[in-house]
């Protein structure tokens, strides 16, 4: 059985990013996003035009949170082999009404990925106040090109 990381949201977040579960790499960090071939961090920080790029998972959280993003996974735990989401089974969702109650400015949802998409709007379907897009998946495992990634991610992010 693998776990999910705590979400990263604070009282200024507007826009969630749901992820699935950490892969295998992010897992071993213990960081979001934390595979080197993800192209997340690369993502966020060109959208944003930062002139640094940290490292440090704190230093890329508050920089997040400095444009109102938090981040999540939709699954809290659940059995997998390796890092696809094809592989869950045995999965339990995280507790979003709790999360949408204590954080009421959240008004978008980017799923990273189509498998989060699946698993989230089966249990809780469309709420009511909240906007969802489905975005490409970040992971190394889809091979669409950086630049199409950063395209469609950045239309969401305003």
């Amino acid at each position: 059985m693998i776990h999910s990381f705590p979400p990263c949201v604070n009282s200024n977040t507007r826009i969630l990013i749901l992820g699935t579960m950490p892969g295998v790499a992010s897992l071993l960090k213990q960081e979001y996003y934390g595979n080197p071939r993800n192209h997340f961090w690369k993502i966020m920080y060109t959208h944003f035009k930062a002139t640094q790029f940290s490292e440090v998972f704190e230093d890329k959280i508050h920089f997040l949170q400095a444009n109102s993003i938090g981040l999540w996974d939709v699954l809290e735990n659940c059995e997998r082999k390796g890092s696809l989401d094809v592989h869950i089974k045995n999965h339990q969702e995280n507790d979003f009404e709790t999360l949408f109650l204590k954080f009421p400015l959240i008004n978008k949802i980017l799923f990273n990925g189509k498998e989060s998409h699946k698993y989230f709007f089966k249990k809780h379907g469309q709420i009511k106040g909240i906007t969802y897009y489905v975005m490409p998946s970040t992971s190394p495992a889809n091979t669409m090109s950086f630049e199409d990634k950063l395209k469609i991610w950045s239309s969401c992010l305003e």
